[in-house]
């Protein structure tokens, strides 16, 4: 079996512009504001990255349009393994709701690695007045106003809430931010009724009290905040909306390029400390490669293009 050295050596063996002395930095591209699930997971991840692939790479975060201004940078970029995309699947998101003159970005794009996947958690304030899922959701049905906000219309979030609202019986008023660190200023500030966020955005101010989680998405309740319950089991049975995050390059990067990156971004995912942390924040790291990340990314678009259709969300409102 090949050890990490051993497989970074062997696949970086043909590319010695991604590791040579002086190279230039690779740009970790974060399309979102600093704060947020897809930020932190890159600030866990990409050091140990760098130190996999010999280079230093530098996180930049570019956000606005539901992540599609950070994206089209990457996806106009060179396709030399100098330039990566960071994200989520507000990418398949923002592909199943298309706006004019942006888009599509897919097929723009090469799948390197899917790093983590986390559940969702509807975060509210203390004084909010909705004590947990249960008065959410009976809330929502007696068609009381509640502003809940998601970090951009069309992002992944603003889906798992309307398949949320779907379940429930009915519909919040969503309110639009940036990114996940500017809704959870307004949620701490209690000026919003709730948000809802990939976990490891809000886990420190759930864990000191100062946000309260009604629920997460995912099928099981996370080992990082165990006392509260999905979903599922509160108020919607069967329920499950997890989001993924993974690494992109531009579409037209050599396949023996993408290896190299693969590998180390692999390596780096596997570094016991990285994972640690990662599942500190409520993070999974299944670590898949290209191949079955494609795969995935394709599948999530035609399922939130479902969705879209079923509630009746336009392009327009993205």
């Amino acid at each position: 079996m090949l050890n990490r050295r051993t497989l970074l050596a062997a696949a970086l063996l043909p590319l010695p512009a991604l590791a040579q002395p002086g190279a230039r930095a690779i740009r970790a591209i974060v399309p979102f504001p600093p704060g947020g699930g897809v930020d932190a997971f890159a600030r866990i991840f990409v050091p140990a990255f760098s130190a996999a692939i010999g280079q230093p790479v530098v996180i930049e975060n570019i956000g606005g349009a539901s992540s599609r201004l950070g994206t089209a940078a990457v996806v106009r970029a060179a396709p030399d393994g100098q330039t990566l995309l960071v994200t989520n699947d507000t990418l398949a998101a923002i592909e199943a709701l298309p706006v004019a003159g942006s888009g599509p970005f897919i097929p723009g794009l090469a799948p390197v690695l899917l790093g983590a996947s986390a559940p969702q958690a509807l975060v509210t304030h203390p004084r909010s007045g909705i004590a947990d899922a249960g008065a959410y959701a009976a809330r929502l049905r007696a068609g009381r106003p509640t502003h809940v906000g998601v970090p951009g219309l069309g992002s992944s979030q603003h889906f798992a809430s309307e398949l949320l609202a779907q379940a429930l019986g009915g519909r919040p008023e969503h309110v639009s931010y940036r990114g996940g660190g500017p809704l959870l200023i307004d949620l701490l500030a209690g000026t919003i009724d709730g948000g809802v966020v990939t976990l490891g955005a809000a886990i420190d101010q759930v864990r000191d009290g100062r946000l309260v989680a009604l629920g997460v998405s995912g099928p099981s309740r996370g080992p990082a905040l165990p006392q509260v319950p999905t979903f599922a089991e509160a108020v919607a049975p069967g329920f499950e909306a997890e989001t993924w995050m993974g690494v992109l390059a531009p579409r037209a990067t050599p396949a023996p390029v993408i290896a190299a990156l693969h590998a180390a971004s692999l390596a780096a995912l596997r570094d016991p400390g990285v994972a640690q942390r990662l599942a500190g924040r409520g993070f999974d790291t299944p670590g898949h490669g290209p191949d079955r990340f494609g795969a995935v990314l394709h599948d999530t678009a035609a399922r939130f293009a479902a969705v879209a259709g079923a509630v009746g969300l336009r392009a327009g409102e993205a």
